[in-house]
């Protein structure tokens, strides 16, 4: 065993891993920051000099030591860890709820390997080096990230909420976090507990940050209650928070999609105003082409970017971040399941326990304060009880658009055809329809565990020295949130209202009461435009490779690139297909291309 340490925490000075135990056959090393340390520390019932001197990593230890198995009910944090015991002869690998930080491993003929990341293992010459080409269908697909299979063929990932144990015989998976929809009892209003687990989620992730921190800061409720609830926190210590928006270029005067706000840089201006220690910094990126780091992205993240256009202005905040010393950046990714929930299932909800009367109450009030109309909440609580056929036919005949897979993704129409890619979606609840869901709680859930954020968290930590932490996805805030009765998200024609309640403390009205939501770098087609020559250049490599080839409808996206519109980004069909199937399927193809060789 072994690790190479990336110093984030102050305690990480005390940090000696592998850590071991002789008189207990005990071997252990993790990557890991625990955001109830002090907790942790206090039923170990260490003494204070102790405490002193440990990492988190010796505080981990000391929790499996004692609890076993039943110490990941009590962490908070990301983490993710190997236990190996000798006396048992046993391996034991976990990773946090959400899958903050990543953890792979490869079963061999006679050993077993397990790394950080998919190029620790490839390190090893017995490990093949190929990508799986029916995870990359799945990928195209949005099929959610479930179960053990990896971007690498013969490497297996650590699920998010997950334990792995290994033995000489079996394999085994089990998932370690199940949240609960029943209310908890509490002495204070619901707006007070959401802004006390937000102070607490906050307050935990600035350990590190020496007194200066990044943070995301968009138009939206998420990174600006983030943001803000940081200044507050550090003000008092003299502390600063640099706040990134990211912006359209100067002069910019193109069209927003519908229900969207093209630049979000005067809300988040608004927040940042409020608070003398935000240093608010507009990041202008549109220029750049998404294709200028395909090559770095394949090395750091190991597995295709969803969103090429967005990662075009992240990478642009991870720079400025860098530039100015900051090696801490707050987001709030995980809001909208969490701090800023809608709540609009609570209207199937309703129409499915048979309250009619207290449904059209909500309806109406939603219709009257402007939210929808009567046909859209209609839809919204008839959806999930309709059949996917219905659901279509109705939005086609009402001119709605139609998420069909075939219009927002590159996969070849033979492979769209593969029943065991149908098959998989529906296995994993993803409805191609795009129905609502008639369950808040499995709506929620579901959306938490879609996707796996770990291996982009060591990848700003590698390429930029950034520590991405984000409060929104902490577990005492994420477990509250799905506790917390429907009828405190959606009331009264007002959708989101408890954050809109439990922020007025930090927020301006202007951002609580914006319903439309923000498109950061809008003009991303810019640099994708300035880029055209490279998009053909891209598509000629991906022609040559067969797994790409196979997989990618090629004849499509040449007709893409020779049908270039000169205008209407913002409409449906121009965002599917260029900001959807083009730039995921160089995504998809990019990563099938560089993993195509090997070194078995």
């Amino acid at each position: 065993m072994g690790r190479r340490l990336y110093r984030t925490l102050p305690e990480d000075i005390h940090d000696r891993q592998p850590l071991t135990r002789a008189d207990e056959g005990l071997a252990f090393v993790a990557d890991v920051r625990l955001d109830n340390r002090e907790d942790l520390l206090a039923e170990l019932g260490w003494t204070s000099s102790a405490r002193v001197r440990a990492s988190d990593a010796d505080v981990l230890f000391a929790c499996l030591r004692r609890w076993d198995e039943g110490a990941l009910g009590r962490l908070v944090g990301d983490f993710a860890f190997a236990l190996w015991n000798e006396r048992e002869q046993t391996l034991v690998l976990a990773r946090d709820f959400l899958g903050q930080r990543p953890l792979y491993y490869h079963r061999g003929k006679d050993f077993v390997a397990f790394s950080s990341m998919a190029k620790g293992l490839h390190a090893l010459p017995e490990v093949p080096y190929a990508a799986d080409e029916q995870r990359v269908a799945e990928f195209l697909a949005l099929v959610p990230e479930d179960g053990p299979r990896s971007f690498f063929q013969h490497i297996d990932r650590v699920d998010p909420g997950h334990v792995v144990t290994v033995t000489r015989g079996a394999v085994r998976a089990r998932r370690y976090w199940f949240p609960s929809a029943a209310p908890r009892p509490g002495g204070k209003d619901y707006a007070d507990q959401l802004r006390h687990h937000l102070d607490e989620a906050t307050r935990s992730r600035l350990r590190g940050a020496n007194g200066a921190v990044a943070t995301h800061l968009s138009s939206g409720f998420d990174s600006a209650a983030v943001t803000a609830t940081a200044a507050r926190l550090l003000a008092p210590a003299d502390g600063a928070v640099v706040a990134f928006t990211a912006v359209p270029r100067e002069g910019y005067t193109g069209r927003a999609p519908g229900g969207r706000l093209g630049d979000e840089g005067p809300l988040a201006a608004a927040t940042a105003a409020d608070y003398p220690n935000i240093e608010h910094v507009l990041v202008r990126s549109g220029g750049r082409s998404p294709l200028a780091t395909l090559d770095r992205d394949f090395f750091l993240t190991e597995r295709p970017v969803l969103n090429l256009c967005n990662r075009v202005w992240m990478q642009a905040i991870n720079e400025e971040a860098r530039k100015r010393k900051l090696n801490v950046l707050l987001t709030g990714q995980r809001g909208n399941m969490t701090l800023s929930y809608a709540g609009f299932e609570r209207l199937p909800e309703l129409f499915g326990s048979g309250h009619l009367v207290e449904l059209a109450r909500q309806t109406s009030a939603l219709v009257e304060a402007g939210v929808g109309s009567w046909r859209g909440m209609i839809a919204s609580f008839l959806g999930p009880f309709i059949p996917a056929w219905l659901w279509r036919s109705a939005h086609r005949a009402f001119g709605k658009p139609v998420w069909d897979l075939r219009s927002y993704t590159a996969i070849h129409s033979d492979r769209l055809n593969d029943p065991g890619l149908a098959g998989m979606a529906a296995q994993r609840r993803l409805d191609l329809s795009y129905r609502p869901w008639a369950d808040g709680f499995d709506m929620r859930l579901w959306a938490l565990g879609r996707g796996d954020p770990g291996n982009h968290n060591k990848a700003a930590l590698a390429g930029w020295g950034i520590d991405q932490r984000d409060p929104t996805a902490d577990r005492r805030l994420v477990e509250f949130c799905l506790s917390v009765p429907m009828e405190e998200y959606l009331n009264d024609g007002v959708p989101r209202s408890l954050a809109k309640r439990a922020l007025a403390d930090r927020l301006p009205q202007a951002v609580l009461s914006e319903r439309r939501k923000g498109y950061q770098a809008i003009d991303w087609h810019e640099g994708l435009t300035a880029a055209r020559d490279a998009v053909r250049v891209e598509l000629e490599q991906l022609q040559a490779c067969r797994p790409a080839s196979g997989l990618l409808d090629l004849e499509r996206l040449r007709r893409l690139v020779d049908e270039w519109p000169g205008a209407g980004w913002e409409g449906d069909d121009v965002t599917r297909g260029y900001r959807l199937a083009l730039l995921r399927g160089i995504s998809a193809g990019h990563f099938l291309r560089k993993a195509s060789g090997s070194n078995a």
